[in-house]
C-alpha cells in the first residue's frame, strides 16, 4: 500500500476554514482538522515575525503530496507557506484504507 503523508500548513486564520474546505473537495486531503489558534515565531525579511495562525493538518497519500503542496502554493496568501510533510509510521488500517479511497 502506498505511503501516507500527514502535512503541516500554517494558514492566515481567516483563511483556514476555506483552504481545509478546498483540499477535501479536491480529493487532494481525505481529512484536514484546524487547529485554530497557534503563534507562530519566524526569522522573516532579516527580523523575527510573530503572527496569529491556524494550523492545518492535512492526512494524505505520497502521491497526491505534489499535488496538493502545488495546490496550496497556488491558492495561500504567503509568499512562502509552511508546507511540511511525515510519512505515517502506522495507524488503524481501516483508516489508512479510508485515506486511500477518499484521495483517489
Amino acid at each position: 500500500m502506498e505511503t501516507i503523508r500527514v502535512v503541516f500548513i500554517s494558514v492566515p486564520r481567516d483563511e483556514a476554514s476555506k483552504l481545509a474546505r478546498k483540499l477535501v473537495e479536491e480529493r487532494l486531503a481525505a481529512c484536514v482538522n484546524v487547529v485554530p489558534k497557534i503563534e507562530s515565531y519566524f526569522w522573516w525579511d532579516d527580523a523575527v515575525q510573530h503572527d496569529q495562525e491556524s494550523l492545518l493538518i492535512a492526512k494524505t497519500t505520497d502521491d497526491k503530496f505534489d499535488d496538493l503542496a502545488d495546490f496550496v502554493v497556488e491558492n495561500h496568501s504567503f509568499e512562502l507557506p509552511e508546507i511540511i510533510a511525515f510519512e505515517l509510521a502506522g495507524g488503524l488500517t481501516e483508516y489508512i484504507a479510508w485515506i486511500h479511497r477518499e484521495t483517489e
